[in-house]
């Protein structure tokens, strides 16, 4: 053992408030896990700290008194050993005492007391070294310890670690969002539920149907309608299936995309108000450029504003990629609109683009080059809703600079294709600051790094939240990667000067901490994986309750994450969470163990109203020009020209294309037996068409081919 020249005084200072508690602002910073629980003064104990200090891969702890008569003593460092850190403690006296042991950056503690009472703070991986894998659990039992047996430390440290809060009278009240999921949940509950999902399943392949064999009857919808719904519906699962930090359900961002598909029609509108207002051609370059692309750059946007005024509540417990995907899906749902309405009128040529992320338009010049490249509405919107989401989720101000630098670049792309098919072009400064941003051809990466980055930003307060949300079954994997991730951070950290610039001071430790949220990540979504792997084999029922808990406990560790100690809203309740998530450990016997803004969008837009001059320009080439007036505008040409017959089937096919986005595509809730379908099919057929709807069609393979995975998957997690 080596004594340090820092004073007791000067450790207990930078974590302590007093003798036997922490202070509430070290606990705030960086999110720190905190958790009172009573256990005798044993060797027990003491291992368990050291185990601790080894789950934060550091070789060595700080060790003190707390009380002010040793505020003089030397603090000492001691290794990972039991039975040095017990000579210590026995070195102090017969007497207890209260003692503090830290990790050497500050980053962990566990605060001993003279009594049973015994505090640990930090990562999560810290304090479930000590009191096991249900930390809500212990805090849980710890309150109702303090309230039954009355004591004043105890009490008091329940309440300054929050352990014994009660919901206050007056507190949130639900929003529009959960009344609709209360009512939707009792209606899946009555009677009638087995009839209504049978009724939805056999629409949805009726509408699946009236797809197919209406180009036969109208020709103008062959190759039209079809490619372009599957388009969306591929670039909606590829950024879904990345997004693995997601509160939204996939049958979200279909019904998402919907909204956004109908938004055409009020977009064509306003366009077409404008141009009245400024005498202009509606054909003309004005219309074409400066109205078409602020118009539909911000009505894009309008599903995230009523998804924040509706669902007030549940946006306060979304993770930031979960404004990416519904900000990509009113995208995706207006470009298909756009899309079928164009194709279905002048026969425009099929989507574009490569099989990921599909939809854009690249227009090519007359010397064979490229022209103009538009990724696609879908990506645009979700490149400026990535953006949001790192701003409002991530709590640092200079991510608010991230949304207007993205609503710029998806402006200028958009401009920059319909100035082309309008013969303009961009002004030489604008095309600059096109190119500079990528000209286009990057912003599909730009929207997966910034997916990335959402998605460990998301992560990374989801594991601040451990105080109350429910642990995952079996143990965390990568145990050993992140170990060595935290005790590189640390040995990074304590080499950082205190007396630097704060910007150099915040950069540097921010670099020392990015292993760290990146293996804290890995590590999250190869659990969750690996859960839903075990739970597969269980059958499609144990798989699918599976996915809705994996979101549902996102969601609400992004509202205990993001309340930063505020009333919010919890759906479902937090005992409803800890009911289902035990109720699934048992299933899999995996048990728990003990161990931007409209108006700065505007301000972009009139910013680039200087942007585009007109100037003589080779024939326009073929390409789909992204303006909602003029696709509007021939489609209603196109109805105008058909006839009664034929407008039933233009009808029929309108219906099923928002059928099959609005419904039967969330995962299924009932699902027939295997036994007794096989013994009567004829009585099950309507359970079965309950859980087989055309977009329920991927789960029950999923589900059935879980059937099939080995029994050593089982291993994958232990207890």
């Amino acid at each position: 053992m080596e004594e340090q020249a820092m004073l007791a005084r000067d450790l207990v200072l930078r974590v302590c408030a007093g003798a036997t508690e922490f202070d509430p602002h070290w606990i705030r910073v960086d999110g720190k896990v905190t958790t009172p629980f009573l256990v005798p003064r044993d060797r027990n104990l003491v291992r368990a700290i050291v185990d601790a200090g080894r789950a934060m891969g550091v070789d060595r702890l700080l060790v003190c008194r707390t009380r002010p008569e040793f505020s003089y003593a030397p603090v000492t460092e001691v290794p990972l050993d039991t039975d040095t850190l017990i000579d210590l403690i026995r070195g102090w006296g017969p007497t207890p005492t209260d003692f503090l042991v830290c990790v050497e950056d500050f980053s962990a503690a566990v605060l001993v007391t003279a009594q049973d009472l015994t505090v640990a703070a930090g990562p999560a991986d810290f304090v479930r070294a000590l009191v096991g894998a249900d930390i809500p659990q212990v805090r849980t039992h710890f309150g109702n310890r303090a309230r039954i047996e009355g004591d004043p430390e105890l009490a008091r440290a329940a309440r300054l670690y929050r352990c014994a809060d009660t919901p206050a009278r007056g507190g949130p009240g639900p929003d529009a969002h959960e009344l609709l999921s209360r009512r939707a949940d009792a209606l899946r509950r009555s009677r009638a539920a087995p009839a209504l999902r049978a009724l939805r399943g056999a629409w949805g392949w009726l509408m699946v149907g009236v797809l197919l064999t209406a180009p036969l009857a109208l020709p103008a919808l062959d190759g039209a309608v079809v490619p372009a719904l599957v388009t969306a519906f591929l670039l909606l699962f590829q950024l879904a299936l990345l997004a693995r930090s997601r509160t939204v359900s996939f049958a979200g961002l279909l019904r998402t995309a919907a909204l956004g598909a109908l938004l055409l029609w009020p977009a064509a509108l306003a366009e077409s108000a404008l141009v009245g207002l400024l005498g202009a051609d509606p054909y003309g370059v004005v219309p074409y450029t400066y109205v078409a692309v602020t118009v539909e750059e911000l009505v894009k946007l309008l599903p995230l504003l009523l998804f924040a005024l509706l669902a007030f509540r549940r946006a306060r417990r979304t993770a930031a990629v979960d404004l990416l995907l519904l900000a990509a899906a009113s995208g995706a749902g207006f470009q298909l609109a756009e899309h079928i309405a164009t194709a279905v009128s002048v026969g425009a040529s099929p989507l574009g683009g490569d099989l990921f992320l599909p939809g854009g338009t690249v227009v090519g010049d007359p010397s064979g080059g490229v022209a103009a490249v538009f990724s696609g509405h879908a990506v645009t919107t979700g490149l400026v809703g990535a953006a949001l989401g790192l701003a409002v989720v991530g709590r640092g101000t200079w991510l608010w600079l991230l949304p207007p630098l993205a609503f710029t670049l998806a402006f200028l792309e958009h401009l920059n294709l319909n100035a082309l098919l309008a013969g303009a072009a961009l002004h030489p400064v604008s095309g600059a600051v096109l190119t500079l941003l990528g000209g286009g051809t990057l912003t599909p990466f730009l929207l997966v790094v910034l997916l990335v980055c959402a998605v460990a930003t998301d992560h990374r307060l989801i594991a601040t939240a451990a105080e109350s949300v429910p642990p995952l079954p079996g143990q965390p994997p990568l145990a050993r990667l992140r170990r060595r991730a935290r005790g590189r951070s640390v040995a990074l950290r304590v080499r950082i000067p205190s007396d630097i610039a704060p910007l150099f001071r915040r950069a540097a430790l921010a670099w020392a901490d990015l292993p760290v949220v990146l293996t804290t990540t890995l590590s999250a979504i190869v659990h969750e994986f690996t859960v839903c792997l075990v739970a597969a084999r269980r059958g499609p029922g144990a798989l699918c309750d599976t996915w809705r808990f994996l979101r549902l406990r996102r969601a609400n560790a992004m509202g205990e994450a993001r309340s930063a100690g505020r009333p919010w809203r919890r759906h479902p309740s937090q005992e409803e969470l800890t009911r289902t998530a035990r109720d699934l450990a048992v299933r899999l016997g995996l048990a728990a163990t003990g161990g931007v803004t409209g108006a700065m969008a505007a301000m972009t837009g009139l910013r680039m109203l200087a942007a585009v001059v007109t100037v003589p320009a080779p024939p326009a080439p073929a390409a789909e020009p992204a303006y909602a007036y003029l696709a509007a505008d021939r489609v209603q040409s196109w109805l105008s020209s058909l006839g009664t017959a034929d407008l039933v089937w233009a009808a029929l096919a309108a219906a099923a294309v928002l059928t099959l986005l609005v419904a039967g595509n969330g995962v299924p809730r009932a699902h027939p037996r295997m036994r007794e379908f096989l013994r009567s099919p004829a009585a099950n057929t309507g359970a079965v068409l309950g859980m087989l709807a055309p977009g329920q069609v991927g789960y029950a393979l999923l589900g059935v081919l879980g059937l099939t995975l080995p029994r050593r998957v089982d291993t994958l997690l232990v207890r």
